[in-house]
């Protein structure tokens, strides 16, 4: 499990970095960037559940 979420935030870095050349480079294709943004929000939800996952809520 630990492999696999470091796998997810490396590639939520990745499409982050994407974003950031597409919009910096004015490619105005707004379909793609919508598309990579809501890729990255799913990652960040599956990232979410395995850190919850791995980390549970300790009420003291």
């Amino acid at each position: 499990m630990r492999k696999r979420l470091e796998i997810l935030k490396i590639e939520h870095r990745d499409l982050d970095a994407a974003i950031d050349a597409l919009n910096a480079a004015g490619a105005g294709d707004q379909l793609q960037i919508a598309r990579l943004k809501k890729r990255k929000l799913k990652l960040k939800d599956q990232i979410s559940l395995i850190a919850d996952y791995l980390i549970p809520d300790i009420i003291a």
